[in-house]
């Protein structure tokens, strides 16, 4: 059996709408404890003697998605002690990263980037260095893998530091000792009402010294002030979620002060529609996917991407959230291919490999307007 042909089981039959899942994708936002196989869980689990809340993958994915689903940032992060716990050893992150690539290309993804907290990966005394060591050989077995399958894809690394801790200092030294070798950004992620970017003010002063990019979670549990200290204490590129910048419009969508920066510098939003309805981001709008104020900010001229956050918390995929937009806003392909141009014009990756990222889209989104075309005059021909 293939590498491919072990990939994570769809998970909703929306990721087919359009044909979204054979288009080519960029994932910026997508975390490594969020994103491992139910089947790996408890298969990691049992070698380790945890005590799991279920016995078969379909339980356990059930489990996730009822907790995810309450509302709030801090209970939806609670479940993540168990992935955590099995992504402690060199043998677990490497299958963890390799298997998490081969699902990204299953669904059509032709660059990732995966975002992960290397400092919760220590209980077994490894260093830093071999965490990250070891989730780079996975990653880098899982591209091999996947090009063998025929859907090649580039993954890079995103460390991130917990912004309820004290090591952010630690993690931006370690990414930038990575930074050749498969580390290309730096986040910090966790709770954030209470936890401003200003508390870790001397780690983002060290990495905009080494002139090293820096992405934030912002916007999602707190408000515009939030994004703004993201902005100005983190120098931040591109905002985590960032979706409560909707609270700086006004009711006839006059843009406030940090809204207004944020379009006009085309500083990238990489929302994440079914996590952001989980997590209560998007409450204040409403509690369904057409009342996320996605749409209001595209048709604003704010730069939104489309990620998942967490695949196995939020039971999705990247597919089923396009497909999710779709239905809600009635996209075609123009939109989606937009939506992932503007995702590779995001990444943290030198002009050659996004000029090759871009290429890909390009000639995807192509031969899909011809399979369109053709599926007109062929009976039975998919688009």
């Amino acid at each position: 059996m293939s590498l491919l042909a072990r990939e994570r089981r769809p998970l909703d039959p929306a990721g087919e709408l359009l044909g979204v899942r054979s288009l080519p994708k960029v994932s910026l936002h997508d975390h490594l404890e969020g994103a491992l196989r139910e089947q790996t869980i408890l298969e990691l689990g049992a070698e380790l003697g945890l005590e799991l809340p279920a016995g078969d993958p379909e339980d356990l994915a059930a489990w996730f998605l009822h907790r995810a689903d309450a509302g709030s940032l801090v209970a939806y992060l609670e479940s993540f002690w168990m992935t955590d716990a099995v992504m402690q050893t060199v043998p677990g992150l490497h299958r963890v990263a390799r298997e998490y690539v081969l699902d990204l290309a299953a669904d059509g993804v032709v660059y990732g980037e995966v975002r992960w907290a290397p400092e919760a990966k220590q209980r077994n005394e490894l260093t830093l260095d071999e965490v990250v060591e070891a989730v780079q050989a996975g990653i880098e077995d899982g591209m091999a893998g996947a090009t063998a399958g025929g859907r090649p894809i580039e993954v890079r690394q995103l460390l991130c530091a917990m912004r309820n801790g004290r090591r952010a200092r630690e993690i931006a030294e370690l990414a930038l000792r990575h930074r050749d070798r498969g580390v290309v950004g730096f986040d910090i992620a966790g709770p954030e009402t209470g936890y401003p970017a200003g508390a870790h003010r001397d780690a983002f002063d060290l990495l905009a010294h080494e002139l090293f990019p820096v992405t934030v979670h912002a916007g999602e549990a707190d408000g515009p002030a939030s994004i703004a200290g993201a902005l100005v204490d983190g120098r931040a590129l591109r905002l985590g979620h960032g979706v409560r910048i909707a609270e700086d419009l006004g009711p006839r969508d006059e843009l406030g002060p940090v809204a207004r920066w944020v379009r006009d510098r085309r500083v990238a939003l990489e929302t994440s529609p079914t996590s952001n309805l989980h997590t209560g981001a998007v409450a204040a709008w409403g509690d369904t996917m057409a009342d996320h104020p996605f749409e209001r900010l595209r048709r604003l001229g704010f730069t939104v991407t489309v990620n998942t956050d967490n695949r196995l918390m939020s039971q999705t995929t990247l597919s089923h959230d396009l497909a999710r937009l779709t239905q809600a806003f009635g996209y075609g392909l123009d939109e989606h291919e937009r939506f992932q141009l503007d995702a590779a014009r995001a990444a943290f990756v030198d002009h050659d490999v996004r000029t090759r990222i871009l290429e890909r889209i390009r000639d995807g989104f192509a031969a899909a307007r011809t399979r369109r075309r053709l599926s007109a005059y062929i009976p039975g021909l998919r688009g």
